[in-house]
């Protein structure tokens, strides 16, 4: 039995079937349903066909959601911050340093490893290596993450960040003085054609991005801001403030050698809202920057105040 099967609608007419199961399965990446697509778990009128096939109005889309493959990562006692914790979500106060999940050839250590040993159920959508994992952050980024523990939950949290009804906010120190008390940044962002290892705004494979900035303090050479974050991009804000010309303090892929005494980019997830996907209530969650990036601010602060 399908798991999901609708007919096509006139609307949909000439969609290719990946872009159309991309709509349907917010939860999905694309890769991993061109994968279904291949493997025969995605039909039209009950045929296999290819990523790039054109729907017609009346097709008969079936999707096949295989069972999660066997997981095949360590479940680690490490220490975990965690906020916020029910049958359905977990969010957690990443530290800094901290990769979100493994990769092969880097299975443990990581904040997946971490949440399996604490809750032993979590949604299995995202795979073995994802489970899950609705969101990421960098690793040397701290700060607030949600993990879903149903599949169904990760489908909802999924659904949010694809219709930007989420609340993410994060706090950042940059290089600079920047000229505006508040802006918004719409630039598209790719992967670096030049650097396959860094993503870049480019209009050339790039998807579209959306960042929000607010300064809440000036220094001399520094400026203390709040970014909210509209889309969800790989690196998006780094990128972002890079391209305008304040790239991130501590930040040793987009930003400059001399720098702010802090291991990694100054940067923290410091608010995460979303709909709980069972009560449907808001809820709003708030984590304030680690050690590290306090003591910077105090330094800062005293370098004007002197």
């Amino acid at each position: 039995m399908a798991d999901l099967e609708k007919i096509a609608a006139r609307s949909d007419e000439g969609k290719r079937v990946d872009k159309w199961a991309a709509e349907q399965l917010a939860s999905e990446s694309r890769s991993r349903l061109q994968q279904l697509i291949k493997e025969g778990h995605i039909q039209i009128n009950d045929v296999s066909v290819k990523a790039n096939h054109r729907l017609k109005e009346g097709d008969r889309i079936t999707i096949f959601l295989p069972d999660p493959e066997p997981l095949d990562v360590p479940p680690e006692d490490l220490p975990l911050d965690i906020v916020y914790e029910d049958n359905q979500v977990v969010v957690v106060n990443k530290p800094r340093g901290m990769v979100v999940h493994p990769a092969p050839g880097h299975m443990t250590g990581t904040l997946v490893n971490a949440l399996l040993f604490h809750c032993r159920d979590l949604s299995g959508i995202n795979g073995v290596l994802r489970p899950g994992i609705v969101h990421r952050i960098d690793k040397d980024t701290s700060g607030l993450l949600m993990a879903a523990k149903t599949d169904d939950a990760h489908r909802s949290l999924a659904k949010q960040l694809k219709d930007k009804t989420t609340r993410r906010l994060y706090l950042a120190i940059v290089h600079g003085e920047l000229s505006d008390e508040s802006g918004i940044i719409d630039a598209p962002i790719g992967r670096d054609e030049k650097d396959r290892k860094k993503m870049a705004v480019t209009t050339r494979n790039g998807k579209k991005a959306v960042t929000h900035f607010k300064v809440l303090e000036r220094f001399a050479g520094y400026t203390y801001v709040a970014c909210r974050l509209e889309t969800g991009r790989t690196h998006q804000i780094r990128v972002h403030m890079a391209y305008i010309g304040h790239p991130l303090a501590g930040d040793p892929k987009y930003g400059p050698r001399k720098t702010l005494p802090i291991n990694g980019q100054a940067l923290h997830a410091a608010e995460l809202g979303f709909t709980h996907p069972a009560t449907h209530e808001f809820m709003l969650f708030k984590a304030a920057p680690p050690a590290d990036f306090r003591l910077l601010l105090e330094s800062l602060r005293r370098s004007v105040s002197s």
